[in-house]
């Protein structure tokens, strides 16, 4: 199975954990999704208003630099820690 197929069978995990993860434990996996999916950051990073969104981009900024395939295989191993 390439590592795309593996993302997108974690991604599809995902939604069917067995137990809701912790608030940082989300945010590490948005971050890696969006790095393994987009690649680094862009945009602005959302106002003092918005402390979800800014968790959520600050989260995706902080990897900043990695490869896309690192984060992929990042977000698959994380995933499949949590259905464990």
């Amino acid at each position: 199975m390439s590592l795309q197929e593996q993302f997108n069978q974690a991604l599809a995990d995902s939604k069917n954990l067995p137990e809701r993860p912790d608030n940082m434990t989300l945010l590490k996996i948005y971050a890696l999704f969006k790095q393994g999916s987009g690649g680094d950051a862009t945009g602005d990073r959302p106002g003092m208003t918005d402390f979800v969104g800014r968790a959520k981009f600050d989260a995706w900024a902080n990897l900043k630099g990695t490869s896309q395939d690192q984060a992929m295989q990042d977000y698959i191993d994380l995933i499949n820690s949590l259905k464990a």
